[in-house]
């Protein structure tokens, strides 16, 4: 029998070795429970989370692939963790997490109290829920006993977060060399640059053109990256009130919403304000000059954008190849022009410094190419042929799945031949623990074999479960190149679908021969239902490509 382990802890260890890490103990003590039970520990399904709340659902990787594991069929039948806890401290979201594990299959067990979680009547329910309760608990008074902490600091005028840009973090210790607290410090070099930049702003020049000149005089933006200086960092700095000698604390407040954390805005009377004078780095004057400037541009009315998603059918869904950074559209009235075009985002908003891509491309154009490419690549034709491929690739498996069934069911003639004979000795009176341990040797290898076959035996669809795919797939795909040019919302789904990841930008040629190309990894099954059985999903899959030729108005495809 094979069980696998997860383990996790709330908060990093600094200063211990390895071995004296937490989820290093928690291992350890899961395989010794597991050896005490007589199972074995397959190393690929031990999933550990470290230094990740119990509160986060979303964003933990060991988790994440726990849960995964459990799809088509776990490789395991038991589940061992220290406490249920490990699992999370969030009621509603472990509730459904052990369900989930003990639908498919898996039972979960607890090595501290030597304890199975079941929830096979009222009272297991019952007491799960209390469990779940004790632990959200506790973390909600571990997150008092922080916030307290934090408020102190925070009074006293010592650092509570991380580093901001203009300031050195220098460490405050005791007599004894003991750490005492954070302090934060005016670094004169980096200061001079904020200075530099309310300067520039109350003079008239905007964020994306601030930036830009700090990337062109090569300027050590805020985190050091190959990215260096862009419009929204320029805007957090001019709006920081740390700057004119204020420490402000208490803004945001850390919630947990859909089984991940995220921060709302506190009401402003709840803000602590605390007078730093001798971190101020902008003069009062200027530092009221920019706000005056901000105020002037945000007061207008305009109306709500209940819906958020993007009107442009590429906005979000295409990334330059060459800087990473996102295509956006550029409105009527850049560099002179009259229509919509695509562009790198970093290069029209951070400057050539960043990154050097400078074509621009009619969205029109852009988008009526890309809609022809993918009505030819979505043809029936070309999907049946996918198809087809993808068919003979697993029926050379089946081929090989075959020649391992007729190995397992002579191994399992062999198994029962030998059981025979150690019952026939045991019959006899030779002596019973040896052969017993031989005997349950024999039954669990049987066990294994007899798993195996199992699986070989669902590997791969049926002739009919390809027709209906075939079917089905075809049909969603007959309307959709007129879907995809009339509905941009819909659009924006089924491109996401269609497309593993963010279309490539690259560009080709020089001058007024350059071509935009846009490529992506695509994959026709992602566009069926989602209940489609697992067992006659075929994965056809390739590199969908369009190229355009902006200057000369030539669309080619490629």
């Amino acid at each position: 029998m094979i069980a696998a382990i997860y383990a996790r802890k709330s908060t990093e260890q600094t200063g211990v070795s390895n071995e004296e890490k937490s989820v290093t103990r928690q291992i350890e003590h899961a395989k010794a429970y597991a050896a005490r039970k007589g199972w074995m520990i397959d190393e690929h399904s031990i999933f550990v989370d470290d230094g990740i709340s119990g509160a986060e659902f979303v964003k933990r990787p060991g988790f994440i692939h726990l849960m995964n594991a459990l799809k088509p069929r776990p490789a395991f039948q038991f589940l061992i963790m220290s406490e249920e806890s490990r699992l999370g401290r969030e009621q509603i979201e472990t509730a459904y997490a052990l369900k989930s594990i003990m639908d498919a299959g898996v039972r979960v067990f607890f090595y501290l109290e030597d304890r199975e979680r079941t929830l096979d009547s009222a009272l297991d329910k019952v007491m799960m829920s209390l469990t779940g309760f004790a632990s959200e608990m506790e973390r909600e008074k571990a997150q008092q006993r922080t916030y307290d902490t934090m408020l102190r600091k925070a009074k006293a005028g010592h650092v509570t977060g991380g580093k901001v840009y203009g300031y050195d973090n220098r460490e405050v210790l005791s007599a004894e060399w003991h750490w005492l607290h954070v302090l934060r410090v005016v670094n004169q070099a980096e200061a001079a640059i904020v200075r530099q930049i309310f300067e520039l702003h109350a003079g008239g020049l905007g964020l994306s053109r601030i930036a830009k000149r700090l990337n062109a005089e090569v300027t050590p933006g805020p985190r050091q990256s190959h990215l260096g200086w862009g419009p929204a960092t320029v805007r957090e700095m001019l709006r920081h009130p740390i700057y004119k000698g204020e420490i402000v604390w208490n803004a945001h407040q850390k919630i947990v919403r859909g089984g991940t954390k995220s921060r709302r805005w506190r009401p402003t009377q709840d803000w602590i304000r605390i007078p730093a004078p001798d971190l101020q780095i902008v003069p009062d004057a200027l530092w009221a000059a920019v706000q005056a400037r901000i105020a002037r541009a945000t007061d207008r009315t305009l109306p709500i954008r209940l819906d958020r998603e993007s009107r442009n059918l590429l906005t979000g869904l295409c990334r330059c190849a060459y800087c990473k950074g996102p295509m956006t559209v550029l409105g009527p009235g850049a560099h002179r022009r009259k229509n919509r075009y695509y562009a790198c985002a970093y290069n029209k908003k951070w400057g050539s410094k960043i990154c050097a891509n400078s074509i621009i491309a009619e969205q029109e154009q852009v988008e009526k190419q890309l809609l022809d490419a993918l009505a030819d690549l979505l043809h029936p034709h070309v999907v049946d042929q996918a198809i087809e491929q993808a068919l003979a690739q697993l029926r050379s498996n089946q081929g090989a799945h075959l020649d391992r069934g007729i190995d397992i069911e002579r191994e399992l003639s062999k198994i029962e031949a030998h059981k025979a004979r150690l019952t026939d000795a045991i019959m006899r009176g030779e002596p019973v623990d040896t052969l017993l341990a031989k005997l349950k040797g024999e039954e669990a290898r049987k066990q294994a074999l007899v798993e195996e076959l199992s699986q070989l035996d669902q590997a791969g669809p049926s002739e009919l479960d390809l027709a209906r795919t075939k079917r089905e797939l075809n049909t969603r795909l007959a309307d959709l190149p007129a879907l995809l040019s009339t509905n941009v919302s819909e659009g924006r789904k089924i491109l996401r679908l269609l497309f593993e990841e963010p279309l490539q930008c690259t560009t080709v040629g020089a001058g007024e021969k350059r071509q935009l190309i846009l490529s992506g990894t695509g994959n026709f099954m992602n566009l069926l239902p989602i209940h489609t059985p697992p067992h006659s999903v075929v994965s056809p899959s390739g590199m969908y490509r369009v190229s355009y030729v902006e200057l000369s108005g030539i669309v080619t495809a490629a």
